[in-house]
């Protein structure tokens, strides 16, 4: 546990507690005063009010949306499984302002829905409810679907042998041991959508703002980092509150569970229900999932004149960068690849150290041989560790850039920058990936390898590390995706000389022009394809290890 918890006192309060101590106080001192005026204004009211019920709003309909999806993805074999996987992960590592783009697109003035239907729902909350359920989709289905695969179906069948229907069979041995998965998915998605920016700030207009949206435009507009300082320690409580009941109630709910290997409970679809089912599932991934996608490609070849290749061509250049770039922008495409590497090599360390760590058996075992329970400090442990998912970004990336400038920590001209901005958000997926289904193995298992002979070393080898795996190339997947995508923070950090793609399609948008507009859309579309090639290859290797089909 010292690793991840050095990591994050580091790389995370080190330097949101630098930023935040430097707008509550100034050249005469502390103002505590200035918190309770902040939380009096009905204005940052009634942002708070609206950042928590859309992103309740966004977690309910995300489960509602992908939950079939994964059940889909977790139980069915069927051609092209592996593809469609990688496919519904690319919005996720999508950046947020290139999602609401894409929806602006589809719902907006102009857009698709406009042209065919003369419906708008640009400025109102199912256009942001929308966008969320298009970003979180892969989290419910990676993450739920991961460890639904594993469980052995043989226990719900033996329960309708006994008698149970089949929705009674479901209810009390399936939904169970899939809490844990659920409950972790439930959490990332709210913490995600309650930190949403750029999605609100394109698709909700002037009439919405979340939280996030609140401390960039106090930061980086008004610069007021008094105000801004009062809200992020607003969300950090919020966050805090809701990691802490995670943890309290979650853990409670953990059994261990007969995990299986994914290729025995995996089959091709029997009967009209189960073939209706898959079928539903894939046209909601065609119009929730792919439509969206595909009128963003064909933007990005939508020329003055009709179709054309010349948005991709000025990639390659840096005429009229004015600036912004230093080289030619399709170089932010190595830049992206490598940065993620490494930053996905940092959360798998302090991820699974992490997990394991959270995973170790409570020495005050339960008398009734049932699973061990945490303690207080475990699980204050793991609320800690999940806090960079619900902290600004903005706040994160400015206090790189003030906390992390003085020798022994001079790291502002360094590339590791990057990767540990971008580790800092993976690491929490790694953990809720893995814990699960570590908190899963039965600890016999271990102990009857010990009575063997087997080292301890041994013993994880032959008996964890073969159940997890599964997991481990999830985590990894989800972190080098998290690690392409990340904009909140890279984009304070990343110099105009070595631009990651989120930042160069930003600084596109951010700028007047067909061209400009027509650049952002082609980065995105390679954003796209780089994403969806790295993550069929992960699936390719996590197949290989673990014989899915």
């Amino acid at each position: 546990m010292a690793v991840p918890l050095a990591f994050l006192g580091i790389f995370f309060g080190y330097p949101v507690a630098a930023i935040t101590t430097r707008g509550l106080r100034d050249g005469d001192g502390w103002h505590p005063g200035r918190i309770g005026e902040v939380l009096g204004d009905p204005a940052v009211r009634d942002v708070l009010w609206f950042t928590t019920w859309q992103a309740a709003a966004s977690t309910a309909l995300t489960l509602a949306v992908a939950l079939p999806g994964a059940y889909v993805f977790a139980r069915f074999a069927f051609p092209g499984k592996q593809l469609l996987r990688a496919v519904v992960t690319v919005p996720f590592v999508l950046p947020t302002v290139v999602v609401g783009t894409a929806f602006l697109a589809v719902v907006g003035r102009g857009g698709l829905l406009d042209d065919l239907w003369g419906v708008r729902l640009d400025t109102t909350v199912w256009a942001i409810l929308l966008a969320h359920v298009f970003f979180n989709y892969a989290v419910v289905v990676r993450t739920v679907g991961g460890l639904w695969a594993q469980l052995d179906p043989r226990q719900e069948e033996a329960a309708r042998v006994l008698g149970a229907s089949r929705l009674t069979a479901w209810r009390r041995i399936t939904l169970p041991a899939l809490a844990p998965a659920v409950a972790a998915a439930a959490l990332m998605v709210f913490l995600f959508t309650f930190t949403s920016f750029g999605v609100v700030q394109i698709l909700g207009g002037p009439r919405f703002a979340t939280l996030e949206v609140e401390i960039y435009r106090q930061t980086a507009q008004l610069l007021d980092l008094p105000t801004a300082a009062v809200l992020t320690l607003v969300q950090l409580a919020a966050v805090a509150t809701l990691l802490a009941l995670h943890a309290r109630t979650v853990r409670r709910r953990e059994s261990t569970l007969r995990l299986v290997a994914p290729e025995l409970t995996a089959r091709r679809p029997r009967g009209a229900g189960q073939w209706t089912l898959l079928a539903a599932v894939l046209a909601q991934i065609a119009l929730l999932i792919l439509l969206p996608l595909a009128v963003l490609v064909e933007r990005s070849f939508l020329g003055p004149d009709g179709h054309w290749l010349g948005y991709y061509r000025a990639l390659g250049t840096v005429a009229d960068s004015g600036g912004v770039f230093l080289v030619p922008p399709v170089e932010a495409v190595w830049n992206s690849l490598r940065y993620a590497a490494v930053a996905t090599v940092i959360a798998l360390v302090v991820g699974a150290l992490a997990a394991a760590a959270l995973a170790l058996p409570d020495p005050r075992q339960r008398p009734d041989g049932g699973p061990p329970t945490a303690g207080r400090l475990v699980r204050g442990f793991d609320a800690l560790l999940m806090l960079p998912l619900g902290t600004s970004a903005v706040t994160v990336g400015f206090g790189f850039l003030i906390a992390l400038d003085e020798p022994p920590l001079d790291l502002r001209a360094s590339w590791i920058l990057i990767p540990l901005a971008q580790a800092l958000v993976g690491v929490p997926f790694v953990i809720r990936t893995m814990l699960p289904v570590l908190r899963a193995v039965d600890p016999r298992l271990r102990e009857a390898a010990a009575v063997l002979g087997a080292s301890p070393l041994r013993a994880w080898r032959e008996v964890d590390l073969p159940m997890v795996a599964r997991a481990l190339g999830i985590a990894a997947g989800f972190a080098f995706a998290v690690s392409l995508g990340e904009f909140g923070a890279t984009v304070f950090i990343a110099r105009p000389d070595n631009p990651t793609l989120p930042v160069a399609v930003t600084r596109f948008l951010g700028r007047a022009g067909d061209l400009n507009y027509g650049q952002a859309m082609a980065l995105s579309t390679v954003l796209m394809l780089v994403c969806a090639c790295s993550l069929l290859l992960l699936e390719r290797i996590r197949a290989n290890r673990t014989g899915e089909l």
